[in-house]
């Protein structure tokens, strides 16, 4: 598989130990930045990357690394088509692949201690979506995304 793979500053270190994993997995690694952990940017610019990239079809999946994973996850989640998860272990891992057939992990370093992280992204690699009755459920998050623009009243919402 090809992943895309992006981190900011404060994940860094993360992303590169992610990166290595998933190389020796034997996937091929397109990597986002940052250089360095003294690179500072603002995560949004780097999960955008990533995200648009996986959704243009470019890499099967991305992995995105910042301090908590929150920002980096909110702002994927922007990007039509994507299903960005924040994971912490091995179980939500393997729900988000297997239930939501999330196309991007994300994870944080501050948050998140590097070998849980690799035993993270080994689960998430590995794990097929689960289709059947999670496809009619992943179709509605989908088209979600169409009606986003609507707004609706209490009594619409009912």
């Amino acid at each position: 598989m090809r992943i895309a793979i992006g981190s900011d500053h404060a994940g860094f270190a993360a992303k590169q130990a992610v990166a290595a994993k998933v190389a020796a997995m034997g996937h091929e690694i397109i990597d986002f930045g940052v250089e360095s952990s003294e690179q500072r940017v603002d995560y949004p610019d780097i999960a955008l990357k990533v995200a648009r990239f996986v959704a243009g079809g470019n890499a099967d999946r991305g992995i995105l690394v910042c301090g908590t994973g929150i920002g980096m996850s909110i702002t994927a989640n922007k990007v039509r088509g994507i299903r960005a998860a924040l994971c912490h272990d091995e179980f939500t891992a393997r729900m988000a692949r297997e239930h939501n057939d999330a196309n991007i992990l994300a994870m944080g370093e501050r948050t998140t201690a590097i070998p849980a992280m690799l035993r993270i992204v080994d689960t998430f690699m590995h794990t097929d979506f689960g289709g059947e009755r999670h496809a009619a459920r992943v179709k509605k998050m989908m088209d979600a995304e169409e009606d986003s623009g609507r707004c609706c009243t209490w009594a619409d919402c009912k």
